[in-house]
């Protein structure tokens, strides 16, 4: 399972407004990340999270639209994905399926018997995830900013090792950095 973000370079997925339009890749970084998604047969999202994804179920797939959002829209769509909340019934999107409660057995297997990579999206259920050791990848995309607040990519009051495994930086001042979790290493 890999958890992947885009954060501030003081560690934020959201500024204090709860904003985030300061984190839209440009299309370099865009297509390296559709590279990276691009084996993801799974997406485990938070309730918010998948409220914010669900948009590409009716991007537009024309001409008029960027060739890398377009190949977006089709990761998309060929992905499972997994939606946990307490509060919605019925997913607005193809391929969905709701659970109410995160349940880590469920998703130990769910990882065993998968064919193809699992990501879990949103900081609070990748925070339990982490918490659980389910997560075995996190990637990170820095962006060059200072928002001083808001909410943090990683939960508080978790010990993880981590081995760098790549890193690029691009020219916008993106940074990525991929690392695999080390066995055992959570307290």
């Amino acid at each position: 399972m890999i958890y992947s973000a885009i954060a501030s370079i003081d560690g934020f997925i959201e500024d204090a407004n709860g904003t985030f339009d300061w984190a839209e890749p440009d299309e370099e970084v865009f297509r390296f990340l559709n590279d990276l998604e691009r084996p993801i047969g799974t997406y485990v999202f938070g309730r918010r999270m998948y409220d914010t994804m669900k948009y590409w179920e009716t991007a537009p797939r024309d001409e008029s639209v960027p060739a890398f959002h377009r190949d977006f829209t089709e990761i998309w769509h060929q992905a499972e994905k997994i939606v946990f909340s307490r509060s919605l019934d019925t997913p607005s999107t193809a391929r969905t399926k709701v659970v109410r409660t995160f349940d880590t057995d469920e998703i130990s297997r769910l990882k065993t018997a998968a064919a193809r990579d699992l990501t879990v999206g949103g900081a609070e259920l990748a925070g339990q995830a982490i918490k659980a050791g389910l997560v075995d990848e996190l990637q990170l995309f820095v962006v060059p900013v200072i928002v001083g607040g808001g909410k943090a990519w990683l939960p508080s009051q978790v010990r993880l090792d981590l081995d760098l495994v790549d890193s690029r930086s691009f020219a916008s001042g993106f940074v990525f950095l991929r690392y695999r979790c080390a066995p055992r290493s959570i307290s």
